[in-house]
């Protein structure tokens, strides 16, 4: 039975499928975010055509926060994994990487959500982003950088928002009107 998170913006709302048999601890701190609230007033705060679209700092409740891409969840809290077991954000809010098992070996393919990270393994929390271009540079298997962004869904409906998203006008990737999430929810179906 797939999970479905629905994400409804100032802009329109998509849908995505979240791959909770290959993440069972990025799609459980995502699902436990969502569903407690925690995104709803967050806004977009990097987006780049032919790129990305970057989402999920708490700092981002205000569009024009200078701090907006620095926050992650709250330290040292738990949440329930989609494979049952009970699983603690570190002091710093962050979960543990999922990558190195074939059965996640799953590209950064346009429209996917994939975790933000600062580039540090284990430093991925509650920000993500929406690929809206084969940016396979981010996969942990591609050696072409050490980038290491493992995917946890994809867009299964109106992954055109995603593009328009990317083509707003920004200034320094910030979007110049405010592109606000007003809620995420998911269910399985």
């Amino acid at each position: 039975m797939p999970t479905i998170a629905t994400f409804q913006t100032s802009m329109g709302t998509f849908r995505a499928e979240l791959y909770t048999q290959q993440m069972p601890i990025t799609c459980g701190s995502f699902i436990d975010l969502a569903n407690s609230g925690y995104y709803d007033g967050i806004h977009f705060h990097r987006v780049i055509p032919g790129f990305m679209n970057q989402f999920g700092c708490p700092h981002a409740k205000n569009p024009n926060s200078p701090r907006a891409g620095t926050g992650g969840p709250p330290p040292n809290t738990s949440f329930q994994s989609c494979d049952g077991t009970m699983q603690k954000r570190d002091g710093g809010g962050n979960i543990p990487d999922e990558i190195g098992q074939d059965h996640q070996r799953i590209t950064n393919a346009p429209g996917t959500l994939s975790m933000a990270n600062t580039g540090r393994p284990q430093s991925g929390g509650s920000q993500f982003f929406i690929n809206v271009n084969h940016n396979s540079f981010l996969d942990w298997f591609d050696k072409s950088s050490p980038s290491a962004h493992p995917v946890f869904g994809k867009i299964i409906d109106n992954y055109e928002l995603a593009e328009q998203i990317s083509k707003v006008q920004t200034r320094n990737d910030n979007p110049v009107t405010p592109i606000q999430m007003i809620s995420v929810r998911c269910a399985s179906t």
